[in-house]
Order: structure tokens, then C-alpha cells, then sequence
């Protein structure tokens, strides 16, 4: 069940089955804030407010009944499930409201916590499936991303059109057997492959509570661009499951990612789709999938993801690839802007994989890192942090509450602090209009998909802060996942020394020619970094045309 607390409103006029309701609810495992109207008119007053997750809806109402107050609540507030309440002698009447729209019934009298916990769960999974899988927030920023590159370059409209949706969406639901053996939950997976003009696709999966397939697809999206800049032979892809990872035990995590491997395992492949660890998942996970696959083969099949244990093929560099690849774009970015990197400050949001090798790099180029953050809080000390005191204050802590060397700011309030380089590698959508003004940096280095919207660009391009644009910010964990891909067709082995120099190589050159862009067309790095990819992408369609 999902950790985050769920709002829900209880419209029900009976006191009695009111409060076996809140029983319930305080003995299931959901984590919960519960509302409650004793009439409709009070309902869709506290509806009109927002932030309401699920409405447990009794039908008979003392100023309304039947049908009709379905119809009220779901004009008031189309965007939330609704579960109805009825008793024993009304339940046509629930029956009819769950063809109307509702998304559940429950007798009140034979209703136990599980049962309830379940199906407000299932209403909000069913809801969000229904209505919202492709108007995600994430998607909507990529396709205007790429529509402003598209406008710019001129891009021809039968590419634009083509190109603004994925080529593929694979989406499953798969059941997920818990510890409590009696326990069987249906999970959303998802794999999205965005194009395949280039070869075959790449690209993450995440294990994460809000995955839904717009945002699946914007991550394919950006994939496919990054690919093409540095000159990959991928197409786009992304995956997920939607689930918070941080409730499952080892044996439940092992259990899902093997049955979400089987319902992808027909798309994906050393030849056609090549997944890799991101956002809850690890290597651990990346083995898992590549032991499915290979059971289903009869053989061992390495190359079917990358980013897993160097000791079944994975590569040399592959973990900390992408925090190191932001750090030698951000050295190169530095010379380029005359920025001293050993005279320079830090803020770095997100102490995951990405954002703690940041800093391990940051801390290597002699840049104070005054501030990291991570989902529980934010850490700040003017004078500098130390990278191995807060690597083992998590060791034993897990999180960064409490960090007791500096002092506490919220992810808001960090992403605002006095420095000169500022790296998201948590989130999306976190420097946007309402912040983008009170952000401080020179340099804005992207180590997170997404986290900067289109309006906040502007404002962050006029204010003359330099930014290192996601698609190239990001793309060092895709590269070193291209030379694991590599070695594992080969059987050829490289050393670190020389995935590092590769990397560096691909990454300087991708920057010179989003800067070569920038400058000579006077526009922004990101459009030109989109533009450079988009190109690229164009190019191999042209060639291959149209079949039949």
C-alpha cells in the first residue's frame, strides 16, 4: 500500500456506520487522513476545497439519494474515484453506480480492514489508469520541449507528428504475491519504446508510486534525443512499475521484478530493448531481470540490460557513470563560462546514485559542496560538507534527518541557496516559474530528468545562468551503459581507465556541439542540445523511409 498519507472524505449521514468505517480504516495498514460530511451539500462544499484523494460515498443522503448523488459528487470533483457505501438491501442500487462510474461497492455490514484498505487502494490505481496515464506533467514538458526545438529547427511536419508520440506502449498489469502469502496485489508496469529508426532501444526502469505511462513516455522521449547526441545506436525506452520499493522486503522485490520481467520479456532483448537500473532499482534488480531472461532462453543472455554486478558482464564505471559524466561536462561548462572550479560552491538536490557521486567528483575538483538534500530533508553549511560523513551518517541512519553538521533546509528552500553550481539529480519539476527568480547559481547542471520547466528556462536564460541541459546532463549513465552493452556482445572486457577516457571523449564532444549550436544559432542550450539530437534522429528516418 502506498506510504504517502491518502486523503480520504467520507460522505455519510449514518454515525454508526461512520465510525465502523474510521475503525476500519485505523486498522488497516493504510497510512490515511480521513474527512467526513454528513450531507451532500457539506460533501461537495469539502470537495470544492481540493486535495482529496478517494470519496467513500453513501448514496442516501438526507438532502439527496440514489443515483442522482453519485452524479453530484462526480460533477463536483471528476478527477477523484469514488466508492460507494450500501447496505445489504441496496445493492442493485451500488451496482448501478458502479456502471455509472463509480469505481467500487462495499457492503458495510460484511466489510473487513483488508477489504477496505484493498479497495480504496484498487479505486485510486483503476481511476488513474482510466483517466490519466497519458496527462502526466512530465510528458506534457517533453512534448513542448520538443515542439519549440521542432519550431525552431524548422522541422519537417510529418517527423514532428511522428515523432511526438512513442512507436510502442506495452502496458500490463501482473499480479504480486506479498510475504502474507494470502496477499495478492495487482501492480501497473509499463515499457515504452519511443522509436526504433536507430536500433535497438535503451533505457531505465523505475520502481517508484507515481509511474504512469505519460511520464514513461517522456522518459523514453528524452532517452531517444540523449541517445542521438552522443551518438548511440539506441532508439528511446523506458519502463516501470508503479509501487513504492522502499515498503517491499528482498524476497518481494525478487518476486516482482521476475514476473514484471515475463510480461515484458517478448519486447525486450540484447537486439531489441535493453533495460538498465534507474529511479528503485539497482543492480540487484538488473541481475533479477537478466536471470529471467536468460531462464526463458536456455542460456545466459548478459547483454539483455545493462548496469548490473561486473561479475555477470556488467562494466567497469557503470554505477557512478552518471554522476561522473555531469561532473566532466560541469568542468567543461566551467572553463567555458571562466567559472575557478577549486574557488567554486555547490548545492547538489537528491543524495541517491546520482547526486552522492556528484559530489563525490564535485568534492574531487576541489568544489565545496555546501548543500544535499535527500526525500526526508535538505542539509546546508555555509563553510562545506563532508562527503564521508554524510555517506556514513546514512550508512546507519538510512536518511539525512537529523544530519547533525549542518543545518536543516527544505528541498524548496535548498534549490534557492547562495552558490555558484546547482545540480538537481532528484525529481522533476522542481525549478519552475513560481522559483525560477529567487534561484541563485551560475551554473544550472541537470543531473535529474525533467527538473526544469520551459517557463523557468526563460527566466534562468535572461538571468545569464549558464545551463547544462538534462539530455546532455544526464547521458553519461547511458554511455557507459552503451560500452557495457558493447563488452557484453563482444566479450571483451575494458578496463576503467578506458571507459573513463571513452566517456570523457563522447560527453566533450556532444557539449562542444550543443555550445557550437547555441552560439552560432543564438539559442538556448537546451533547444540546441534537443536540436542536435532531433537532427541526428531525422536523418536515419529520411534514409530508411517509409514502409511499404
Amino acid at each position: 500500500m502506498p506510504a504517502h498519507a491518502i486523503t480520504v472524505l467520507m460522505i455519510e449521514d449514518n454515525p454508526i456506520h461512520a465510525r465502523l468505517i474510521q475503525n476500519l480504516l485505523d486498522a488497516s495498514d493504510l497510512t490515511y487522513d480521513l474527512l467526513t460530511a454528513d450531507s451532500l451539500a457539506k460533501g461537495i462544499e469539502r470537495l470544492d476545497q481540493g486535495k482529496i484523494d478517494v470519496v467513500l460515498l453513501d448514496l442516501v443522503l438526507p438532502d439527496s439519494a440514489e443515483i442522482a448523488t453519485l452524479e453530484s459528487v462526480r460533477a463536483a470533483a471528476p478527477d477523484i474515484p469514488i466508492i460507494v457505501l450500501t447496505s445489504l438491501d441496496d445493492v442493485s442500487l451500488a451496482a448501478k453506480a458502479v456502471e455509472a462510474g463509480a469505481q467500487d461497492y462495499l457492503i458495510k455490514t460484511d466489510v473487513n480492514s483488508m477489504l477496505l484498505a484493498r479497495s480504496i487502494h484498487y479505486a485510486i490505481e483503476r481511476f488513474r489508469a482510466l483517466s490519466g496515464e497519458w496527462d502526466a506533467p512530465m510528458f506534457r514538458l517533453a512534448q513542448q520541449q520538443f515542439l519549440k526545438a521542432a519550431q525552431i529547427m524548422g522541422l519537417d511536419d510529418n517527423i514532428r507528428e511522428r515523432l511526438l508520440f512513442p512507436q510502442r506502449t506495452h502496458v500490463v498489469t501482473l499480479p504480486f504475491r506479498r510475504d502474507e502469502y494470502n496477499l495478492v496485489e495487482t501492480v501497473f508496469g509499463y515499457r515504452v519504446q519511443h522509436l526504433l529508426t536507430m536500433g535497438p532501444t535503451k533505457g531505465g526502469i523505475r520502481y517508484h508510486e507515481d509511474v504512469n505511462l505519460g511520464e514513461t513516455s517522456a522518459l523514453a522521449m528524452w532517452m531517444t534525443w540523449k541517445c542521438a547526441l552522443m551518438n548511440l545506436p539506441f532508439g528511446g525506452a523506458k519502463g516501470g512499475v508503479r509501487i513504492d520499493p522502499t515498503e517491499l522486503s528482498r524476497r518481494e522485490l525478487q518476486r516482482l521484478t521476475r514476473r514484471y520481467t515475463s510480461e515484458i520479456i517478448n519486447i525486450i532483448g540484447p537486439d531489441k530493448d535493453i533495460p538498465a537500473p534507474d529511479m528503485g532499482t539497482d543492480e540487484q534488480v538488473m541481475a533479477w531481470i537478466m536471470d529471467t531472461y536468460s531462464q526463458q532462453a536456455g542460456y545466459t543472455v548478459p547483454g539483455v540490460v545493462t548496469g548490473k554486478p561486473v561479475v555477470l558482464g556488467g562494466s567497469l564505471g557503470r554505477k557512478e557513470a552518471t554522476g561522473r559524466g555531469l561532473v566532466y561536462l560541469i568542468e567543461a561548462a566551467a572553463k567555458h563560462i571562466g567559472l575557478s572550479l577549486n574557488e567554486a560552491s555547490a548545492v547538489v538536490q537528491g543524495f541517491g546514485n546520482v547526486g552522492s557521486n556528484t559530489v563525490r567528483f564535485l568534492e574531487e575538483d576541489g568544489v565545496k559542496v555546501v548543500a544535499v538534500s535527500d526525500v526526508t530533508t535538505g542539509i546546508y553549511n555555509a563553510n562545506g560538507l563532508s562527503l564521508q560523513s554524510l555517506i556514513d551518517y546514512i550508512a546507519e541512519n538510512r536518511f539525512l534527518k537529523g544530519y547533525p553538521e549542518g543545518d536543516e533546509v527544505s528541498n524548496e528552500e535548498l534549490l534557492e541557496l547562495p552558490c555558484d553550481i546547482l545540480a538537481p539529480a532528484a525529481l522533476q519539476n522542481q525549478i519552475t516559474g513560481e522559483n525560477a527568480d529567487r534561484v541563485t547559481c551560475k551554473m544550472l547542471a541537470e543531473g535529474a530528468n525533467g527538473p526544469t520547466t520551459l517557463e523557468a528556462d526563460e527566466i534562468l536564460n535572461n538571468k545569464g545562468v549558464f545551463i547544462l541541459p538534462d539530455v546532455l546532463g544526464n547521458a553519461g549513465g547511458v554511455t557507459v551503459s552503451y560500452f557495457e552493452w558493447v563488452q557484453d556482445t563482444q566479450n571483451y572486457m575494458w578496463s576503467l581507465k578506458e571507459i573513463n577516457n571513452r566517456l570523457h571523449e563522447i560527453l566533450l564532444d556532444a557539449f562542444e556541439r550543443t555550445v557550437a549550436r547555441s552560439v552560432g544559432d543564438n539559442i538556448d542550450m537546451r533547444t540546441a542540445a534537443l536540436i542536435e539530437g532531433i537532427n541526428r534522429v531525422t536523418q536515419a528516418k529520411l534514409l530508411r523511409g517509409v514502409f511499404p
